[in-house]
């Protein structure tokens, strides 16, 4: 049958309906609403069919050029069929490696979310990118993101927001190493710092100074803890616990009742609380103690230092806020770690082992770690007693490990 296009449009009879003007081409009608076309051929003895397309979206000269593109590939000694199966599943392949970066930073962090223990670290993490990186390649796939593009996103805050873009041009980079891995992307990648963008980029400490935590000299800190002493309220009671246990914010804000052992004089902290991933026990000095012991407490609430919501414990900013109101807008919460650390360097005789633990910072050396499994608990008790006592002025309790002609 000479196929026009006014007779495919009247062929509603069920049946197979073969083109005279292309080898191979037939109008399949299984019934008046599903008519296609088909290619016929054979290929190594066997007969085989092959799909074309819906009448309503194929018209007759599209479907003779599909027929006659099949029967070129078969003169060139290629299947049409089997060319179609390949290139559909390489179309497939690209499709599954275009991920975006956006979707990449989500799948990424859902992978590391556990390792950030810090809530405001981990919620920095997808902020940054969101503020800084999506706009520039949220959208593009991963494997389309290029050093020009990294550098679209870092230069215009590299010299006026330098730590933060040293945070976003590293998380870029964790992001783009787990694309790599995952084969989503392939090559170096445009967000390295080292032999790369280090070449176009001024260094971070070039642009900026490093601000350590504002720490307090070592001799105004009696006089600073009588005047703490005399601030009511709850957060001022965690600030003064802060300092006679050198912990860090997060530890003591979160501290529970389950952690403490007043009997023993312990506070263990668990090591989803702790910077360095482990379990901390502290030891606690008399003062320390008598701290806790006055607490108000609330039935129901687990908190150590109870907030002003029913159930709830405080803010980040609680001791912080003691500080402001105290006027000491020069010294931060975190910098009594460093008064801690420099009155046990300068003014005692404490061995730099026993300070580090108190301060639960990690040993650098595996070796050492490895070798080291207590906790020096009776010593660190000492070193406890000394600086408090040496923080509320009682040289009963500050004596014993001062320095030989220390003051």
């Amino acid at each position: 049958m000479a196929l026009s296009a006014k007779t495919v449009a009247n062929l509603r009879t069920p049946g197979r309906y073969r083109d005279s003007e292309v080898k191979g081409l037939y109008l399949q009608v299984a019934n008046p609403d599903n008519r296609s076309w088909i290619f016929r051929f054979e290929r190594d003895g066997r007969e085989r069919w092959m799909g074309l397309g819906p009448l309503h979206t194929i018209s007759l000269k599209e479907a003779r050029e599909k027929a006659r593109e099949a029967r070129r590939a078969l003169i060139d000694g290629i299947d049409p069929l089997e060319a179609r199966r390949e290139a559909r599943a390489a179309r497939a392949a690209s499709a599954a490696k275009a991920l975006s970066f956006a979707e990449a930073t989500n799948r990424y962090f859902e992978a590391h979310e556990k390792k950030w223990r810090n809530d405001k670290h981990r919620a920095q993490f997808l902020s940054t990118l969101a503020t800084y990186a999506f706009p520039h390649f949220g959208k593009l796939s991963v494997s389309a993101i290029d050093t020009g593009l990294v550098l679209k996103a870092l230069e215009p805050i590299w010299l006026t927001k330098t730590e933060t873009a040293s945070r976003v041009r590293n998380r870029i980079e964790a992001v783009l190493d787990w694309a790599t891995v995952r084969g989503y992307r392939a090559g170096d990648n445009p967000a390295r710092w080292k032999g790369h963008l280090a070449e176009v980029l001024p260094a971070r400490n070039a642009v900026t100074k490093v601000a350590h935590h504002a720490a307090m000299p070592i001799d105004e800190l009696p006089r600073f803890m009588i005047e703490l002493r005399a601030v009511n309220g709850v957060a001022a009671r965690a600030l003064e616990f802060c300092i006679l246990t050198a912990a860090r914010t997060g530890e003591v804000i979160r501290a529970r009742w389950e952690e403490i052992d007043l009997a023993a004089a312990t506070w263990t902290v668990p090591e989803g609380r702790m910077k360095g991933g482990r379990e901390h026990r502290s030891p606690l000095s008399s003062r320390a103690v008598e701290l806790l012991r006055n607490l108000p407490r609330e039935d129901g609430n687990p908190f150590v230092f109870i907030g002003r919501r029913a159930g709830a414990g405080f803010s980040d900013l609680a001791m912080a806020n003691v500080l402001k109101r105290m006027e000491r807008a020069d010294v931060t919460v975190h910098g009594f770690r460093s008064t801690f650390r420099d009155w046990a360097a300068e003014r005692t005789n404490f061995q730099n082992h026993v300070i580090e633990m108190a301060l639960a910072h990690r040993i650098s050396s595996a070796v050492e770690a490895a070798y080291r499994r207590g906790d020096l608990l009776v010593k660190r008790k000492q070193l406890m007693e000394a600086w408090t006592g040496f923080c509320v002025g009682s040289p009963a309790l500050g004596t014993v490990a001062l320095l030989r002609g220390a003051k």
